[in-house]
């Protein structure tokens, strides 16, 4: 194997000698200071609640009754499969269908009552 070297090295990095522009990026000289509206362990300063925005409402803030909460709840547990992509119902009629017994109650809800159709992550993911 023939080694040819630059600088005396054998390696690559003798090899490709790389040379460091003078003027590089200037550090900041003075006192480090954290952001002024961080919070750390200890500060006073609170955290700005956060702000996500749909269908032109505060997603963290939506009032919802108890039969929204259920069909939540529903829309969280992933024993009944994925919920992106299709409605409500339509996802509780596939776990039916598969035999996860889905509950009732949020059948009899989707069926009857003037609720949300699209699950909880749509338009959100």
């Amino acid at each position: 194997m023939a080694s040819s070297t630059r600088g005396g090295r054998g390696d690559v990095k003798g090899f490709f000698r790389q040379r460091k522009k003078s003027g590089g990026i200037a550090k900041p000289k003075g006192k480090k200071s954290s952001p002024i509206h961080s919070a750390a362990f200890g500060s006073d300063v609170a955290q700005p609640p956060a702000v996500l925005i749909s269908h032109a409402s505060l997603d963290l803030t939506d009032d919802y009754d108890d039969n929204e909460e259920m069909l939540r709840q529903f829309d969280m547990n992933m024993k009944y499969g994925p919920c992106l992509g299709m409605t409500r119902l339509a996802r509780w009629e596939r776990a039916h269908s598969l035999g996860l017994n889905p509950p009732k109650d949020v059948e009899r809800l989707l069926r009857q009552a003037k609720v949300r159709s699209d699950c909880l992550w749509d338009a959100r993911v």
